[in-house]
Parts: structure tokens; sequence; C-alpha cells
């Protein structure tokens, strides 16, 4: 399923991907099974959430260590500093910080982590 994906990418680009589009394609497909699995939850199909969780692990074997949640909360401490945030409607602000922040490191993080820890920072 991975690799097609990758060459799905690949058509639709008319050239290889780089190691960075191989990682966002990768992490597209973790992200599209966690949906799956909510619904699949939701729904009461242990059976299918079983499978896509399963298929999410042999993904996440092919993409480098995801930032901590104490790096997160790091970074958005960080950010609400450099920002001098206040309030909710500087979320936008702290979140683009913060993802550049994590993006430095290498670690990549799923923008809803970061939401969340901005909110919570925020209290929001």
């Amino acid at each position: 399923m991975a690799k097609a994906a990758i060459m799905n990418r690949e058509i639709e680009k008319r050239s290889p991907l780089d190691d960075g589009e191989v990682l966002a394609a990768l992490r597209s497909l973790v992200k599209q099974r966690e949906d799956s699995v909510e619904q699949f939850r939701s729904a009461g199909r242990a059976e299918l959430v079983d499978k896509e969780t399963a298929e999410i692990g042999v993904l996440r074997a092919y993409l480098p260590a995801e930032a901590s949640d104490a790096e997160v909360e790091e970074a958005v401490a960080k950010a609400v500093s450099e920002t001098g945030a206040a309030g909710a409607r500087d979320i936008g602000r702290v979140m683009k910080a913060a993802l550049a922040l994590l993006a430095a490191t290498g670690k990549p993080v799923d923008g809803k982590r970061v939401n969340e820890a901005a909110r919570r920072r925020l209290g929001a």
C-alpha cells in the first residue's frame, strides 16, 4: 500500500519524490488510518480497528520518531513567549512558530497535537 501511494505521488508529480515527500506520503497514510480507526471504533467494528491499527504500526516503522509530548509542550511554551500570545485568537501564530521549532529538530509532529497543547497553554 505504501509503495503504491508513493508511486501514485510520483506519477502526479511526474518526477521521483525526494525523502521529505516520501515521508509526507507515509504520514498521510498514517493519518488516513487514524481517521479510519476513529470511525470504525464509533461504529463498533473492532475487527477493522485492529486491522487499521496493525497497518499504522507497519507504516510508523518507516517514519522517524515523533516529537514527545514534553518536546511539543516546550516548543509551544517557547512559541508563546516569542509571539507574545495572550489568548485564543493567537493560536494560529503560536502553532506556526511551534511547528517551525519542531521542524528544526527534525522530529515530525501532528499539527493536532500542537493545536491541543497551544489551546491548553492559552486557556482556549
